[in-house]
Parts: structure tokens; C-alpha cells; sequence
């Protein structure tokens, strides 16, 4: 009979009991252990018992399906049936919700408990936690996925080398080096690199850093293929990658050049612009000071060009530049230069020497070329060219210089008439330098109205009433003698000085008649237009704003236009006259005679009177020629049903002989002077008028 434990020996179990709870609560897994009948549990850890909510004590004696749940248990009693019956270890995976409700993984190990005759009376039950590990392999899997996706989606290629050994390369990369995936995988990435570039690609691959860098790789086809690479070092599944973007830079390079041909070339005409014309020309000024040649500036305006524009609209005027611009190459030789500088304007630089008459026969071939008529808006057009001529190193060293000089012997040409060719002159930069400074006073002088108006009255012949005046202006800057017309009006002209000064004229002579009218004399006063004003697109909208502005009807005033103003557009000339007309304003044409009216014009516009020009009325009545032309005037002017007014009528013969030719109306020094406003009253009182 055993004898009972004693104190000591019960004293030393429990603390061997207690050191191994210690020791299995300690472990990192839950241990169990569940005897074979009713699979009942024997002992639990802490770990185990908390993992399914219970404590170490109130977990013993609970069966298996209690402890787990009976959904967990069907699905897991299989494999513990298989521990029993085949004596050997089991183990699977399952999953389980936390204590914070989120769902963990447990890894399960069942160890069968064999008795000394090999009988299973029970299975140990080991649980580790490994939701750590599901969790890492979750977020590796989806990094893998998001890779794969990103590989896939990507417009631009990526390609993956380990040591410069091609490991992956997405579809994008595979269309743009057209080859097949099998073909690159485990090859070389240097083997596909542009020949040129890989010493660079290597040193890059080899220094391992990461940048971006433009190069070139072999297309399957053969050619050459830029593109940029963006180089990145990553590791993956303990492995150090390199992947490359690969972007391709066709479009890119395309869009460079484009930029910087439209950086250097007009893009109406597709001649060079001005600033690579200057560029070229220069090295070939430079190579031509070395070869001893002597090769010319030409500087072509076209004549005109606005009229154009106004009449047809801008797509005729394009149509119309870009056909001078072929001309213009046209006639030149392979080895000149020429540009479109802006607007109508080109410039030519012809190379080789200019001494003998190479230039001159350049000028007269552009001259023929660019005059020749051609379709545009819907109308047959023609617009010559004037051509400004600058010799190296007579005129200028530089290309700065020489187009300088070039302008203004072009401006030059376009005094002489247009459709010319003129050659620079020392001269003409003096007298370019007096223009600018002209130009410099007559801009001030519209700022602060320097202008003045004197008025010539005008008078009929067969009574000697007056019957109006005409508004003719002076320039009368402050300190200085006054300037006469002549001597600006031009220069006003050529730089569209003339709008701003013409809306003054039309202004100030309206409310002197506005004056005039309301002290009882409502005399018409006559105004000249310029080309500018008259071909503005508002004109008569200009007109009945200053007529109402001053009050006054439109049969108080008259407008003198001349007769190339006549001949521009006779449809559009047309249309404008009579709505001034329709307003009732008087149509004169001043200078009659001077310049090329055809009868057809006469005709068709409704013209009220026409001056014969002064230099005609000079010779009378002595010069025969002048006799002639002034009394075949005066009878068409009848059969037209136009009052005739002569100007320039200085002596008592001269009004006579118009007198007794039909001539209506005559205006001159010996009648009476112009004269300002001021003059013009006391002269008016002296009159009785």
C-alpha cells in the first residue's frame, strides 16, 4: 500500500505545477491538451484560454465544440478523427475573430497522446498565432497586384533588370521596341541600348544612380529610337532591382523642332524671320569680307498692301503674301537670302558680288515677278513692289547697317512712284535722320494740337458770290514760323500721322461753319481728305458723328478727295460716296488733271464739282496747251452735269478767260487770301456779307 505524500513532497509537486504554468503561459503559443472520450479539455494555458474567451479554470471539462464553436468544430473534427486513427501528427490553418472583432489567423498543430500500448487516450492542441504572417504575405500579394496593374496600365514602358539582366517588361515597352516578351526576358538590357549610347547607359547602370537621362534604344526593326530613361533602385522579396521608365521622345522631339523652326521662320510664308535672317546674314557678310565680294541688301515693300487688306480681307492679303514670298524666291539664286520681316515687308541678301549690273537685273526680275496679277478673294489683284538697294561695304558693314540703309532708299523709291528701285545715297540717311526728327515734333504737335486752319473763300464767277471756303491747314509749333502743308503732310501721310490730325480738321472747320452759321452767314466750308481717312472702314460713321457733334447739316460741308483715291476701288469708292451723299455732303475732286481719272470714274461716282488744279490755271490764258486741257474739262464737267472751280486764279485775265469758258467757281490770291478764322470775320464784316 502506497503511503500518502508527504508535506514536503506536496509542497515540492505544487511548486513544480506552478513552475510549469509559468512556463507554458510564458511560451508564444496557446497549448491544450483534450482526452480522447468526448474530446474534453484537460488543461489549457492562459493563452489558449483567453483565445476562445475563458480562463484557465473555467476552460477545463468544456468540450471541444463548446471551447471552439460547433461551426468551427465540424470543420475541424475531420482532421482531428485523422490524428486519432492514423496515431500520426496533423496541422492546419484557420482563421478566427479577435477580441477586437477583426479576423486572425491561427496556425493548429494536433500531437496524439499514445499510452504504453500505443492506444491514443488523448492529442495535444498547439496554436500559433500567425496573422502577422497572413498579413505581410496580404499586403506583398496586393503590392505584387498593384505592380502588376501598374505594369499593365502604364502608357509609358517599364522594364526590371537584376546585375543588367532583363526580368520583366510590361506591354507598353514591349509595342514601343516592337519585340515579344520572350525575346527580351533574361537577355542583356545593354543589348538593346542605340550602339552610341550604351558606354553612357553602362556607366549609369553601373554607378547605380538614380535620374533621368535622354538616350536612344534599337527597335527590333533596326532603327534608331529616343527615348528618355527615369532609373530607380527597389528591393523586392530580398532582391536589389533596378526599374526604368522608358518614355518616348518622338513626339517630344517633333514638338522641338517644330518650336524651333517657328522660332526661326515666318509661319505665313515659311521664310526665315527676322532674327535668323540677321544670324545668317551675318556669317555670310563675315565669309564675303574674307572672298573680297560685294554682295547687296535689298529691302521690298509692297505697295499698297493695306488696300488690300481693307478691301478683300485678311485672307486675300495672306493668299497675296505668301504668292510674294514664291516670287520673290523665285527670282533669286540657290545661294541669296531672304526673309519675311513682318507685315509686307521682305528683305534679300544677294550673295556673290554685286559689282556690274547683277543687281539691277535681281531688282527689275522681283519688280516683273511680284507685279504679275493673281486670284485672291475672289478678284483678280496686282500690287507692285518698291525695292530699297544697300551695297556692301559702300553702305554698311553690318546686317544692321545695310537693312537700315536699305529701308530708306526703299522709301525712297516709293516717293519716285512706287513700283521702283532705288540704290542708297549718303544722302538720303541725312534726309531719314530730318524725317525721323520731323516725325518725332509732328507726333508732339498731335498731342498738343499745334495745328491751326485758314480759310480761302471761294466765289462764282458769274456774280463774284461768295459761296463758301475752304479749310486748308498750318502747322504752327510754338516759337517756331509757321509750316505749310506741303512741308508735313507727306511725312504725316507716310506714318499714319494723317488719322488723327484729318479727325481734327474735320472737327475744328465743322464748328468754325457751326460759328459762321449761327451769325447769320451759314457759309460750306470744304475739307481735304487723305487716302488714310478715306479708307477707313468707319469713315462715315466718323462723318455723321462730327456733323451732329457740331449741329450742323451735311450740305454745310464738302469733301475734296483726289483722284487716286478715285481709282483704288471704284465699287467700294461708290458705295462710300453715296452714303456721304445720303448724308448731303458735297464730293469734289481736288488737283483735277494732275492725275489719272478715267472717264468711266467720272460717270459712275457722284461728283458734285471738279478743281482744276493750279498749275494749269497759271499758263492762262496766254499757254495754249494749258488752254486746251482746262476748256475740254470745263465742257465734260457740263456734260456731266459737275460744277467746274478753278484754283490758283491770281490776276483779272485768268478770271476773265475761265469766265468766259464756262468755268462755275474760282478760288485765289487775287479774290483773297486764306486767312484764319479771326481775319476771316473782319474780312466778311468788310464785305457786308
Amino acid at each position: 500500500m502506497d503511503r500518502p505524500a508527504s508535506v514536503e513532497e506536496l509542497a515540492a509537486l505544487r511548486d513544480e505545477v506552478a513552475q510549469f504554468r509559468l512556463l507554458a503561459n510564458n511560451l508564444p503559443a496557446a497549448i491544450a491538451y483534450y482526452d480522447r472520450q468526448g474530446y474534453t479539455c484537460r488543461y489549457a494555458n492562459l493563452g489558449y484560454a483567453r483565445m476562445f474567451g475563458h480562463t484557465e479554470a473555467s476552460i477545463l471539462g468544456l468540450g471541444f465544440a463548446r471551447i471552439i464553436g460547433e461551426e468551427a468544430a465540424r470543420e475541424v473534427l475531420p482532421r482531428i478523427d485523422a490524428v486519432v486513427s492514423d496515431r500520426r501528427r496533423s496541422s492546419y490553418e484557420r482563421q478566427l475573430p479577435g477580441p477586437d472583432g477583426r479576423p486572425r489567423w491561427i496556425e493548429v498543430d494536433v500531437l496524439p497522446h499514445l499510452d504504453a500500448a500505443g492506444e491514443v487516450v488523448g492529442a495535444f492542441v498547439l496554436v500559433h498565432d500567425i496573422t502577422r504572417h497572413r498579413q505581410a504575405e496580404a499586403a506583398l500579394r496586393q503590392s505584387e497586384e498593384r505592380l502588376a496593374k501598374f505594369m499593365l496600365a502604364s502608357a509609358e514602358g517599364i522594364a526590371f533588370h537584376k546585375d543588367g539582366e532583363i526580368t520583366d517588361v510590361n506591354p507598353p515597352l514591349l509595342a514601343l521596341t516592337g519585340y515579344a516578351l520572350p525575346e527580351l526576358l533574361g537577355r542583356q538590357a545593354l543589348d538593346f541600348v542605340d550602339p552610341a549610347e550604351r558606354e553612357r547607359v553602362a556607366a549609369v547602370m553601373a554607378s547605380g544612380a538614380e535620374i533621368g537621362y535622354e538616350t536612344a534604344l534599337t527597335h527590333k526593326s533596326g532603327h534608331r529610337l529616343p527615348v528618355e530613361f527615369i532609373v530607380r533602385t527597389l528591393h523586392y522579396r530580398d532582391e536589389r532591382l533596378r526599374m526604368t521608365i522608358v518614355r518616348d521622345l518622338r513626339d517630344r522631339i517633333q514638338a522641338r523642332s517644330r518650336i524651333d523652326y517657328l522660332a526661326h521662320h515666318d509661319a505665313l510664308t515659311g521664310l526665315p524671320n527676322r532674327s535668323a535672317f540677321i544670324e545668317r546674314a551675318q556669317a555670310l557678310l563675315a565669309a564675303a569680307q574674307a572672298q573680297g565680294h560685294r554682295p547687296a541688301m535689298l529691302f521690298i515693300d509692297l505697295d499698297n498692301f493695306k488696300r488690300v487688306n481693307d478691301s478683300l480681307g485678311h485672307l486675300a492679303g495672306d493668299t497675296l503674301l505668301r504668292t510674294a514670298a514664291r516670287r520673290i524666291t523665285g527670282a533669286l539664286r540657290s545661294g541669296d537670302l531672304v526673309a519675311r520681316f513682318g507685315g509686307d515687308e521682305f528683305v534679300v541678301l544677294l550673295s556673290g558680288d554685286s559689282r556690274g549690273g547683277g543687281v539691277a537685273e535681281v531688282a527689275g526680275k522681283l519688280l516683273a515677278a511680284i507685279g504679275e496679277p493673281l486670284r485672291a478673294g475672289g478678284a483678280t489683284i496686282s500690287v507692285t513692289p518698291s525695292i530699297g538697294v544697300a551695297l556692301f561695304p559702300e553702305h554698311g558693314t553690318d546686317s544692321d547697317e545695310l537693312i537700315k540703309h536699305a529701308d530708306t532708299a526703299m522709301y525712297q523709291a516709293k516717293s519716285r512712284g512706287r513700283a521702283n528701285c532705288c540704290i542708297f545715297e549718303p544722302a538720303m540717311a541725312a534726309a531719314a535722320m530730318a524725317d525721323l526728327a520731323m516725325e518725332g515734333r509732328l507726333a508732339q504737335a498731335v498731342r498738343e494740337r499745334e495745328f491751326v486752319l485758314h480759310y480761302q473763300p471761294q466765289f462764282a464767277l458769274a456774280d463774284g458770290r461768295l459761296l463758301g471756303a475752304e479749310a486748308l491747314i498750318r502747322w504752327a509749333p510754338p516759337g517756331r514760323p509757321q509750316v505749310l502743308p506741303e512741308d508735313f503732310i507727306p511725312l504725316a501721310e507716310a506714318r499714319r500721322l494723317m488719322l488723327p490730325i484729318g479727325q481734327w480738321v474735320l472737327a475744328e472747320a465743322l464748328c468754325a461753319a457751326r460759328r459762321w452759321h449761327d451769325e447769320g452767314r451759314p457759309l460750306p466750308v470744304a475739307v481735304n481728305l487723305s487716302s488714310l481717312e478715306f479708307g477707313a472702314p468707319d469713315f462715315v460713321e466718323q462723318v455723321q458723328a462730327a456733323l451732329a457733334a457740331a449741329g450742323l447739316p451735311g450740305r454745310l460741308l464738302e469733301l475734296e478727295l483726289t483722284e487716286r483715291m478715285l481709282m483704288d476701288d471704284l465699287p467700294a469708292v461708290r458705295r462710300t460716296l453715296l452714303r456721304l451723299k445720303a448724308l448731303g455732303v458735297g464730293i469734289a475732286v481736288d488737283d483735277f488733271g494732275t492725275g489719272y481719272t478715267s472717264l468711266r470714274h467720272l460717270m459712275e461716282l457722284p461728283i458734285d464739282r471738279l478743281k482744276l488744279d493750279r498749275s494749269f490755271v497759271q499758263g492762262l490764258p496766254g499757254d495754249a496747251g494749258a488752254a486746251a486741257i482746262v476748256r475740254a474739262v470745263i465742257q465734260m464737267a457740263q456734260g456731266l452735269g459737275m460744277r467746274t472751280l478753278a484754283e490758283g486764279v491770281e490776276t483779272a485775265a485768268q478770271q476773265d478767260w475761265l469766265r468766259a469758258q464756262g468755268c462755275d467757281e474760282m478760288q485765289g490770291e487775287m479774290a483773297a487770301p486764306p486767312m484764319g478764322e479771326e481775319a476771316l470775320q473782319a474780312w466778311l464784316r468788310a464785305r457786308g456779307a
